[in-house]
């Protein structure tokens, strides 16, 4: 995504540190979620980690009685994949960004809790406001058959802002709260996320230390707002830059997840090779892997993030495969 470099100058930033400090965004979301019904979170559909986020706070929100996660990377109507809830794991046909492995497992996780997963993508080619319009009733549906119940939604970029669109007049969570009359917490982690070249993070990202996933809070506990123009999300989240433990980002081998060395030594195929961790009993021909990974030669490390669990480790170079299984305790 092109970018361009921005900085405060010393006396803007000396202001902000004055008048910001930050907290721990889970705990803070966290504590903001027993006062909602309905949380919209959003991601940059090419950033893993903004997946990874929302699964560490699924354990916790069905605790607080959330019980449905509404995806918008799902597929619905003809795309339909009707039997997710019931194999209790996403496949290739689920959907089109759920086959990264940290958007599967996402959805692995929040089943295995016990929420329940559906779509809300709109079903024919509407676009623009007739998009959000769509997204939003089919999210209301689901609301009306359960009124009492509390959502999670995850969805992609602007879809979580209320206010004003200069584009759709409303995006999907302005016309939610129109239609059902709840508020939801929306919440914005695209925006104060690393970029691919650091030089072009937000300035706001720059001014603050940050060195774990943060909500600002002024003077006041009040939290920093994402705003756009007329719209906003009530919740900005600050997420530190990546660190790279053996070639795989840190965040990986976070929430649970550890750190599994696999020996490639005594592989017999051709290097390069991708290795493919699948949940042990699931269907490896159409799962979604729980992790993925690239080593280039025998005598490289090959780390993978699991946790507990028996799992089947494929490596193969596209033409050769061999197969073992791989116990994590």
């Amino acid at each position: 995504m092109r970018g361009r470099e921005q900085n405060y100058t010393k006396q803007q930033i000396d202001s902000l540190q004055g008048i910001y400090s930050t907290i721990n965004a889970k705990d803070y979301i966290i504590a903001e979620a027993a006062k909602n019904q309905v949380i919209i979170i959003n991601e940059a559909h090419h950033n893993s980690l903004h997946r990874a986020f929302t699964k560490s706070l699924l354990k916790d929100l069905y605790d607080l009685g959330y019980r449905y996660l509404g995806l918008e990377a799902l597929g619905n109507g003809k795309d339909l994949d009707s039997s997710l809830n019931t194999r209790k794991y996403p496949i290739q046909k689920t959907g089109y960004y759920t086959k990264d492995p940290q958007f599967g497992d996402l959805i692995r996780v929040a089943i295995e809790l016990g929420f329940t997963v559906f779509p809300y993508e709109q079903t024919g080619n509407a676009n623009g406001k007739q998009r959000e319009i769509a997204q939003a009733k089919n999210i209301q549906k689901i609301i009306e058959n359960d009124p009492k119940a509390k959502f999670l939604i995850h969805c992609g970029f602007d879809h979580a802002l209320e206010g004003t669109h200069r584009s759709w007049e409303k995006a999907m969570a302005g016309r939610l709260k129109e239609y059902t009359g709840i508020d939801p917490l929306t919440i914005n982690q695209v925006m104060y996320s690393e970029r691919g070249n650091l030089k072009y993070n937000h300035p706001m990202l720059k001014v603050f230390d940050i060195k774990e996933s943060s909500i600002l809070l002024d003077k006041n506990k009040e939290p920093f707002k994402y705003t756009r123009r007329k719209t906003w999300s009530d919740l900005a989240v600050f997420h530190p830059e990546t660190n790279y433990i053996d070639n795989r980002p840190n965040w990986i081998f976070a929430n649970e997840n550890q750190k599994v060395t696999i020996d490639l030594k005594m592989i017999d195929i051709e290097f390069p090779v991708m290795i493919f961790a699948y949940k042990k009993g699931e269907d490896l021909k159409t799962s979604v892997p729980i992790d993925i990974t690239e080593v280039k030669t025998k005598t490289s490390i090959c780390a993978l993030g699991l946790k507990k669990g028996n799992y089947e480790i494929v490596v193969t170079n596209g033409e050769q495969s061999v197969k073992f299984d791989e116990v994590v305790k």
